[in-house]
């Protein structure tokens, strides 16, 4: 529980109203209750809010004349604004630092200050776990792992050998992560397929956040890289040697096929489908179910790129229509 006062220093917001109020969640306007705090983005929800029963509104500068019966926090982007206050305030799910007794974990393990290792946990040779991490239920780590500081892996989580992790990470519940790519040379001969050495690595970068089910394959003979900041939905694949830049957003049922270059700040969307060495260039965004084909290059920041072969969106609109207009004439 933190007062509306302290609050507002960490989040950087500017106080209107009384500050000794204590707030010790974060909720919507609908399901708050006493000691709740939450948040508004315009004018037309502010009075919502005032009627609920929250103790205090985070709110932006448009309301910085309302005579309120709550106290305000003031800032410019409230909904970020919410988002730090729910980290800050969160305490649900804390786990006191130790080794459930069902775990197997080596005494070639290196396991930091402030770990929790779950039931039925296994890990393999070597693996170094930092500082305030979080292994689940179920995990099977391989040998020579490395995982940062403050990472929660949430049951049942698959990570092969090798893999590298850094700080602050979080993997969801399902995941595999360094699993061979689907690489193989097909024999002219006899028409049967042999599998291509699978031998790279996988490099997860700090603050990257990975869905339910996701799977993300090591490189085949290089490195498949995720950057910081990254966040993949559920039910996304990275298929072997992609590398996805920093603070990239892939929506579920997403597909990286081999060697496909995403930059920073791309925004995919769900059901997307990128083939074998495209390269998306920074600050592209992806419309949902389009397709890229292979070797193509997506290049315009801040512009929308719909269909497949995905084309810019207004263009593609343009197309639909004088299509629907031959229809209707014909």
């Amino acid at each position: 529980m933190k007062s509306v006062r302290e609050l507002a220093e960490l989040i950087q917001a500017r106080v209107v109203g009384d500050g000794t109020v204590k707030v010790s969640n974060v909720a919507s306007l609908q399901l708050a209750t006493e000691s709740d705090l939450v948040f508004v983005e315009d004018q037309k929800n502010l009075a919502a809010a005032l009627d609920s029963q929250a103790s205090a509104v985070i709110a932006g500068e448009f309301s910085s004349t309302q005579r309120a019966s709550k106290p305000l926090l003031l800032c410019a982007q409230p909904r970020l604004a919410f988002a730090r206050a729910a980290k800050l305030l969160r305490v649900a799910g804390h786990l006191e630092a130790g080794v459930h007794p069902n775990a197997l974990v080596p005494s070639s393990v290196r396991v930091g200050n402030k770990v929790n290792i779950g039931a039925h946990v296994v890990l393999g040779e070597c693996v170094q776990i930092g500082d305030s991490t979080r292994i689940g239920a179920g995990c099977v780590i391989e040998a020579d792992v490395r995982l940062g500081n403050d990472c929660k892996i949430y049951p049942n989580v698959t990570i092969y050998g090798g893999v590298r992790i850094g700080n602050r990470v979080i993997v969801h519940a399902g995941a595999v992560l360094g699993s061979d790519g689907f690489g193989y040379v097909r024999d002219e001969k006899t028409g049967r397929y042999e599998k291509f050495p699978q031998i790279g690595r996988l490099e997860i970068e700090d603050d990257v956040e990975i869905g339910a089910n996701v799977t993300v394959d090591r490189g085949a003979l290089d490195l498949t890289r995720i950057g910081r900041g990254t966040k993949i939905d559920n039910l996304v694949h990275v298929g072997h040697n992609v590398q996805i830049g920093e603070d990239v957003v892939i929506a579920a049922q997403t597909g990286l096929s081999g060697s496909a270059l995403v930059e920073k700040n791309v925004v995919i969307g769900g059901q997307v489908g990128i083939a074998d060495h495209v390269r998306i260039e920074a600050g592209a965004i992806l419309g949902a179910q389009s397709g890229i084909p292979s070797n193509k290059i997506i290049r315009g920041k801040g512009i929308v790129f719909w269909g497949t072969p995905a084309r810019p969106i207004r263009g593609y609109l343009k197309e639909l229509a004088a299509l629907a207009k031959l229809a209707k004439e014909r």
